[in-house]
């Protein structure tokens, strides 16, 4: 699989060089992130591969709050890192079925947790990390395995779009830990 680094500064590189057009050609592309990789270096992505906006209709409105945002110092109050990881449920009786799911949560002491009530700007400068594959079987009892895994940039864009699909809380509202 064609593997992509993903840059501080927003851009991408791909063998060495980095991609200036045909970003859609690298969605399906592992993704790799470079050291120091925040939630801004993300947006800054975003404006700069400015195609990549039109993959969520709520990336006008998110990148529109980043850019309302200081310049720095955005990660008052808030997790340790951020992490996007994968999940696979297998759930039994009575419906069998299995769930394979994106999450992009915050991680603080070890301790993972959902960012929804968390606002952008208390998150833009936060480390970001890719993290591993959480299996899960319901039953009794409740089995977890974890697994190294990879990401493909869609999954990683599209991920945090949803995530971030939920943060229309008020500041005034915003729960911190």
């Amino acid at each position: 699989m064609n593997a992509v680094t993903l840059k501080t500064d927003g851009s991408i590189e791909h063998r060495g060089s980095c991609v200036q057009s045909d970003i859609l050609g690298f969605l399906g592309s592992q993704i790799e992130l470079e050291k120091g990789y925040s939630l801004r270096s993300f947006f800054l992505m975003l404006d700069r591969y400015e195609l990549l906006v039109g993959l969520n209709s709520f990336f006008p409105t998110y990148t529109e709050q980043y850019r309302n945002c200081p310049p720095e110092g955005c990660a008052a109050g808030a997790p340790e890192y951020l992490e996007f990881s994968k999940t696979v449920e297998m759930i039994g009786f009575p419906d069998k079925r299995l769930e394979i799911y994106n999450s992009f949560t915050g991680v603080f002491n070890e301790e993972i947790f959902e960012i929804r009530s968390l606002q952008l700007d208390s998150m833009l400068d936060l480390p970001v990390r890719l993290g591993r594959l959480r299996h899960i079987i319901f039953g009794d009892p409740v089995d977890l395995f974890e697994f190294d895994t990879v990401f493909t940039l869609f999954e990683f864009i599209d991920g945090i779009a949803w995530e971030l699909s939920f943060h229309v809380i008020p500041a005034h509202c915003e729960l911190r830990r």
